[in-house]
């Protein structure tokens, strides 16, 4: 069938990019830095002699509610280095300093309802990606790699060290980063990005940088000032081995819920993790039987009624150098799914303006493989070996790249997939980002019908392209995307789990910035959507207006109608529902406070019937005082359908209700340790019930993020037949690790 003619449209400006001008980037002074003349302990406290020639920066913009206007409070900052070291020290002026939001917290647990401030570097001086170091008033530190093509993520950690003090004028914060943790070229003086940054919430969230955000840029980092003075920097040839060893004793219940618990053992590991720097800007990182475990568990997510598979976080250390340069348009890395490594290799580096990523592992298995397809997609046990490469290379120019990616699985039994391809990120004007990527995958697939009726050891191969156009100014922005992923492309190391769609996107916004009030931002806007199959049948036609507005306490609120077509197997489904979020930061001790509801006409997708269902989602986190958070994740989703052979007429029979319930409570005794207790209940009920829960206590003591000691302990119940949550397993733990540096 023919493509609706909005689809067939959408990509034609991109024709007529080439004719935009390119606008000129509007830079301030560079900033001069010089080395200090004198010691500088890093203690909070601003009188060193090291500061007493250290370049000052007192000019900032409130961007954020204003408009790169001038701040409301004074923010001053000093800049310095020595051979080892780059310094950032800073003096928040505060009128109100008891009203100053610092709570205690783990690494990067600094949200935006929070006071914070620190540096963000662009060391590669390419105006696309830089590092950033914040921390709070009460020294919690948060790094992450901040990226115009991939956004911010603070997976990334870096060695680095802070300190903090409140005063009865406001707080200060002095910062030092080794060279060692950060990444650069060969050239002498080096030339960096910098944006210094505050950010300080009260009635609105009020933020604040050295340079000018104009309102509607499509870009971030493109906007730090120049750093140049920097001279006579260390080349390398920095080491950092972490070896860790762990210990666990799990006991099971080998028949249903409430049968005696069995021993299974004591388990002791061992493993390393390392990483050289043989020149400032290349790094090579090994790690022999390393401990993925994730001491924290991921949070559970209703599974009911969905057809794809559930995306969660990478967290593992090994996977986190570069992680900006796995970043596509088509996910094509996703790297959870290299499950249990024996042993991983990476080299991640830059050859003049050519960044390159890549790893090698060799992976036990025992986790799941992605089965994908139009409607739905299958999770299958991999419980075999494999052997993983995954490359990229990144050539910059200017604001914009070429890139090429290549990856291959090989596992047991002769099964493989190879995806390869190149793609392009290109930025013609400051307010146009115009994106591509084109892939081509090869696969034999594992001779496995025990594990999943599809896997026959058959051959496949098929393509994979996504192309893209934002275009955002002040008050006006629209993207439009088409994907074409063939009916055999598979991504085995990545996370696509829809395949065999032709898929156009497009959403049209506009922008009022009132300057008074409780709003601050007000942005009308529709979306619309359309999924084909390969053979040309309707998959998913959606439209949706919506209204999202910001404001007073920080607030966020989206409001959506959305009215669309859904295929269930063979049946198309008209849907008419609506999805309301709002959230918040009322106070320190009430914050991030969030509530989703999703009602209307719904879709039974197993047993292609219409239905309607709601979904309630809601999130908070107290702090009764600075050292305890409770953290409070909820949802609940029911589904009703009529009780009749087509599905048609009321829908009156409640069809399944599931429930996630979550509380973590964390006590924080300093920036370097802390107790959490985490229970989690999912329970699911469809005619019969099915529950269980699952609770862990955890005490964490870290020098840095490599050298910690943890002790854990974990239970679990399920619904037995006598309908009492009965345990199933129980496990005692510990991890202790240290970082050698040289």
């Amino acid at each position: 069938m023919p493509s609706p003619i909005w689809k067939r449209l959408a990509f034609l400006p991109v024709l007529a990019a080439s004719a935009l001008p390119l606008l000129a980037q509007q830079s301030a002074e560079p900033i001069r830095i010089a080395r200090a003349t004198g010691p500088i302990e890093v203690d909070g406290v601003l009188g060193d002699p090291g500061w007493s020639d250290a370049a000052r920066v007192e000019t900032f913009y409130e961007t954020n509610p204003g408009d790169n206007v001038p701040p409301k409070v004074k923010t001053v900052a000093w800049l310095a280095y020595d051979a080892r070291f780059f310094y950032a020290a800073f003096e928040f002026s505060d009128p109100d300093p008891g009203r100053i939001r610092a709570p205690f917290g783990d690494h990067d647990n600094v949200p935006g309802y929070t006071d914070y401030g620190g540096v963000i570097l662009d060391t590669r001086n390419d105006g696309k990606t830089a590092a950033m170091f914040l921390v709070n008033p009460h020294n919690v530190q948060y790094d992450a790699i901040s990226s115009d093509t991939s956004g911010e993520d603070n997976s990334p950690d870096f060695f680095w060290d802070s300190a903090a003090r409140i005063g009865p004028a406001g707080w200060t914060l002095e910062i030092r980063i080794p060279f060692s943790s950060l990444r650069y070229d060969a050239a002498d003086p080096q030339t960096w990005g910098i944006l210094l940054y505050r950010n300080r919430p009260r009635e609105f969230r009020t933020q604040m940088f050295s340079s000018m955000l104009p309102r509607g840029s499509n870009c971030f980092i493109c906007h730090s000032r120049k750093l140049v003075g920097l001279s006579g920097l260390p080349s390398g040839r920095h080491a950092v081995l972490a070896p860790y060893s762990s210990g666990r004793r799990t006991e099971q219940a080998l028949g249903d819920p409430g049968t005696r618990l069995v021993s299974q053992g004591n388990d002791w590991e061992g493993g390393l993790d390392a990483k050289w720097t043989p020149t400032a800007d290349t790094a090579i990182d090994a790690t022999l039987n390393p401990d993925f475990s994730q001491v924290e568990s991921d949070v559970a997510q209703i599974t009911a009624n969905e057809r794809f598979a559930l995306f969660f976080p990478e967290k593992r250390p090994f996977f986190l150098e570069g992680l900006d340069l796995f970043a596509t348009p088509l996910q094509a890395v996703y790297t959870r799914t290299i499950t249990s490594p024996r042993w991983g290799l990476r080299s991640t580096g830059q050859l003049a303006n050519t960044l390159y990523t890549v790893l090698l592992a060799d992976d036990r298995g025992g986790g799941s493989v992605i089965a994908p397809g139009p409607q739905s997609s299958d999770l299958v046990p991999q419980d075999f070996t494999s052997r993983e490469l995954i490359a990229r290379g990144r050539h910059d120019f200017g604001r914009s790249f070429v890139s090429l990616l290549a990856t291959d699985r090989e596992s047991e039994g002769g099964a493989h997939n190879r995806v390869f391809g190149p793609d392009f990120e290109w930025r013609p004007t400051d307010a146009d980002t115009v994106r591509g990527q084109f892939l081509r995958s090869g696969s034999r697939d594992p001779d496995r019908p025990d594990l999943f009726s599809g896997w026959q050891g058959q051959s496949l191969g098929s393509h994979a392209v996504d192309a893209s156009w934002s275009h955002s100014t002040r008050t006006w922005d629209w993207t439009a995307e088409y994907k074409d992923i063939g009916d055999d492309f598979r991504a085995d190391l990545g996370f696509l789990p829809q395949v065999g769609i032709r898929d156009g996107f497009f959403t049209f916004g506009r922008n009022y910035f009132p300057q008074a009030g409780l709003l601050r931002h007000v942005r009308p806007s529709v979306r619309l959507r359309e999924v084909d199959g390969q053979d040309g049948d309707l998959l998913l036609r959606r439209i949706i207006p919506g209204l999202s507005l910001e404001g007073f306490w920080n607030s966020f609120v989206n409001v959506e109608h959305r009215t669309e077509k859904v295929r269930a197997g063979s049946r198309l489904f008209d849907s008419d529902y609506w999805v309301a979020s709002v959230e918040m930061t009322p106070s320190q001790w009430l914050g991030g406070v969030a509530f989703e509801v999703t009602t209307g006409d719904d879709v039974d997708f197993d047993g292609e019937r219409p239905a309607r269902g709601t979904t309630v989602s809601g999130q908070a986190t107290l702090r009764p005082t600075d050292h305890l958070e409770l953290r409070l994740n909820g949802s609940r989703r029911w589904l009703d359908v009529a009780p009749t052979p087509n599905g048609e007429g009321p829908k009156t029979e409640r069809l399944f209700t599931a429930e996630v319930a979550r509380l973590r409570a964390t006590y924080t005794f300093s920036a370097r340790s802390f107790l959490r207790l985490v229970g989690q209940r999912v329970t699911f009920d469809q005619g019969a019930r099915d529950e269980s829960l699952t609770a862990s206590a955890l005490f964490a003591y870290k020098l840095n993020w490599q050298t910690v000691l943890f002790l854990g302990y974990g239970d679990e119940r399920a619904l037995s037949l006598a309908d009492r949550l009965e345990p199933t397993g129980r496990e005692v733990f510990f991890k202790v690790s240290y970082a050698y540096q040289r």
